[in-house]
């Protein structure tokens, strides 16, 4: 079923109201946090606090203008709440459903969360030995002027695209040999720092010269033809790298242990699959794959010229 965003809108300022609370007041120490009435509900300097600490890009310089703004968007919602409420809102099907999506994905988050959370910090000589094992994003670092076209085809197609690419053929011919063949392609151009490029490719495209044009396969019969514009170096050293690559790490180890706590707790759960999934969690994944790849076949993308 699809839901109207505004639909949206009030389900989420309904389970703000559920996780503040409605501003009753229990004592005066409570009383003394409020930093807003609107009409009978009350908003906390603990709720605007909430908000401010989920976003991490606030300096202490612009805090205090932030809170001014968080504090008029948690008005807003408190009103849009409110008018929801008197407009009986709270008791449509959408509304009601969208709430308890919400209430499954914030919990499901928060377990998740918590798995997370018990996952030690990244240790010093972790972040050496991935400093030292990846100089293409380090102390090689560049920054890449890239052309590129993506495309799905099958093996014959690559197959014979390599032989191009052998015979030294543009990227424009190249582009106009896929056409010929019906294969349909995206186009990308642009700068590209070397942690943008999929680590799998990156030391190939690190190793080509200016200029030069090579073929990637990205899986599922999906693939890259990419040419090397110009590049230039742009090196970052240990120090600067280090918060990077303890974010990295820990985002690693974090979906590693998740996945793995997913897969423990689905085998102990009882799980049937009914309906159009009734054969497993295998066909409907090869069903999804099926139709994803139909509808990647059936997009029509703009041709544009390409600088040979």
């Amino acid at each position: 079923m699809n839901i109207h965003p505004f639909l949206v809108f009030t389900a989420f300022v309904l389970a703000l109201a559920l996780t503040a609370g409605c501003g009753k007041k229990e004592d005066a120490n409570v009383a003394t946090q409020v930093v807003a009435r609107v009409n009978s509900e009350e908003i906390t300097v603990h709720q605007v606090n909430n908000v401010l600490a989920r976003d991490q890009n606030i300096t202490p310089e612009v805090a205090a203008q932030a809170k001014r703004e968080i504090l008029d968007r948690l008005i807003d919602q408190h009103l849009a709440r409110q008018k929801a409420i008197e407009n009986k809102l709270d008791r449509s099907p959408s509304v009601m459903q969208a709430i308890e999506a919400a209430k499954s994905d914030i919990l499901a988050r928060a377990y998740l969360e918590q798995v997370a959370a018990a996952i030690p910090k990244t240790a010093n000589w972790e972040v050496q030995e991935y400093y030292k094992e990846h100089p293409e994003l380090f102390a090689q670092r560049r920054l890449f002027n890239l052309e590129e076209l993506a495309f799905v085809a099958k093996s014959d197609v690559a197959a014979g695209l390599r032989e191009k690419l052998l015979k030294g053929h543009s990227m424009q011919e190249i582009a106009d040999w896929l056409q010929s063949r019906g294969v349909k392609f995206v186009i990308n151009r642009g700068i590209s720092a070397a942690e943008q490029i999929p680590i799998e490719i990156l030391p190939e495209v690190q190793a080509m010269k200016e200029g030069q044009i090579q073929l990637f396969e990205a899986g599922s019969e999906r693939f890259q033809v990419i040419r090397v514009v110009a590049y230039k170096a742009e090196p970052m050293d240990e120090t600067s790298a280090t918060p990077f690559i303890q974010q990295f790490l820990l985002n690693q180890r974090s979906s590693e242990v998740i996945a793995k706590e997913m897969r423990k707790i689905k085998e102990q759960a009882k799980i049937e699959y009914v309906g159009e999934f009734a054969g497993g969690a295998a066909a409907a994944e090869a069903k999804a794959k099926a139709e994803a790849e139909v509808q990647g076949r059936s997009e029509e993308f703009p041709k544009e010229q390409l600088r040979n």
